[in-house]
């Protein structure tokens, strides 16, 4: 049985000379899904990596947990907290939303108030951004480049913060303003972030919003299993305070990037859908054509069980090696793409000019699962209809 599958699908991969666009048909089909498994591989690549690389700065950002409070979290809050999990590291902050101005130039954005010690071990961009013996003084602040930009500072600049909260000025409440000085910038690699945040010590701002010493907004925590960590830390803190993660504040950004994933693996895919009808119709040209031979095989004895896995591997042959092809392909292209500035991307919009490419096994395996189901059910039907040949009338007409 085997000998006589492996001897037709031999004799039917060869080139033809009497009907050359089945050979043609075949090679366009070997092709198709050749290219189509490779632009899966680098799109789904692509998207992955862009995924890690936004997730690993929104990570650092907003970073891994949160620990807010109404009206605030105090000094035993942060005390309990440093008892019960001595292995997590945290940075007290206040901060408030302000306006800066410098001439006639205003920008919005958010201050925080920080002790850098703390803030440097939660917080790797503003760590690099300072380095190991840096630090502000009071009523200094770090910037974010956008902000610097934006303001055209120098380092050593003089820049008015206005604060929303008022102070009494006659019969009317009055934006409290304080003038500090621009030292340093950071560069988080989000616009959004870049244009917006600023960090002053902590103390400079306890003094403008009238802060009492020991009394905060809420603690930054860094852990390396947030979702695991933010459960137990949920379980000691009191009524008022409450624990928040990285991905709950970005919940609707990263559902929307997985919805595009997604969309994208399911369009690319059809790529390989409409090769594969490439190899459905060769193969049906084939059988079309070979009808009287299948007709005498099935006469001399062969059971129409190997004519069909004789069609059918003979579809599975030429998809396969597109798969195999396509693999190949686009490993290279993924090395090249990783090893060599190919594709440059603007740096202060994505905080790296390099492409950022990363392909789960998890994703590698769905593409080549599906691309061979295509490739399957394509060949499928044609050695289904080969061994529907009617002997008789084959034999008698042809």
């Amino acid at each position: 049985m085997k000998s006589v599958s492996r001897y037709l699908i031999g004799k039917y991969l060869r080139f033809d000379k009497s009907q050359p666009f089945i050979t043609v048909s075949a090679v366009l089909a070997f092709l198709g899904v050749m290219i189509g498994l490779m632009v899966l591989m680098v799109a789904m690549a692509i998207m992955n990596g862009f995924d890690k690389e936004f997730q690993r700065k929104l990570f650092t950002m907003n970073y891994p947990i949160t620990i807010m409070g109404v009206p605030n979290v105090n000094q035993n809050d942060l005390e309990l907290l440093q008892k019960n999990f001595p292995n997590l590291k945290f940075s007290p902050y206040i901060f408030s939303q302000v306006m800066l101005k410098k001439g006639q130039k205003f920008e919005g954005g958010i201050i925080f108030g920080v002790n850098f010690e703390d803030e440097k071990l939660v917080n790797s961009v503003i760590a690099e951004a300072l380095g190991d013996n840096k630090s502000l003084n009071e009523f200094d602040i770090l910037a974010g480049r956008g902000i610097r930009e934006g303001m055209f500072l120098d380092k050593g600049d003089k820049v008015t913060v206005v604060f929303t909260q008022g102070e009494p000025g006659g019969l009317t409440l009055i934006p409290k303003t304080k003038r500090f000085t621009y030292q340093e910038e950071f560069t988080s690699g989000l616009i959004n972030y870049d244009k917006a945040y600023m960090f002053t010590p902590i103390s400079s701002l306890a003094k403008v919003l009238n802060y009492n010493e020991g009394v905060y907004d809420g603690i930054h925590i860094y852990s390396k299993e947030p979702m695991k960590d933010i459960k137990s830390l949920q379980s000691v803190l009191p009524e008022n305070l409450r624990a928040v993660g990285w991905w709950q504040q970005n919940g609707n950004f990263f559902s929307a990037l997985e919805l595009e994933k997604r969309a994208l693996f399911i369009v690319l895919m059809l790529i390989i859908l409409v090769a594969s009808l490439n190899i459905m119709s060769s193969l049906l040209m084939t059988v079309m054509n070979r009808r009287q031979e299948i007709a005498l095989l099935l006469c001399l004895g062969a059971k129409p069980n190997e004519i069909k896995k004789s069609f059918f591997g003979l579809g599975m042959v030429i998809g396969c090696s597109g798969v195999v092809f396509g693999i190949l392909l686009g490993a290279v292209i993924l090395f090249a793409l990783s090893s060599f500035d190919i594709v440059s991307l603007p740096a202060d919009v994505y905080g790296s000019s390099k492409l950022p490419l990363d392909l789960s096994l998890t994703d590698f395996g769905l593409i080549v699962a599906g691309a061979l189901i295509i490739v399957a059910l394509s060949s499928w039907y044609p050695a289904k209809k080969a061994t529907e040949v009617d002997i008789l009338n084959t034999l008698r007409n042809e």
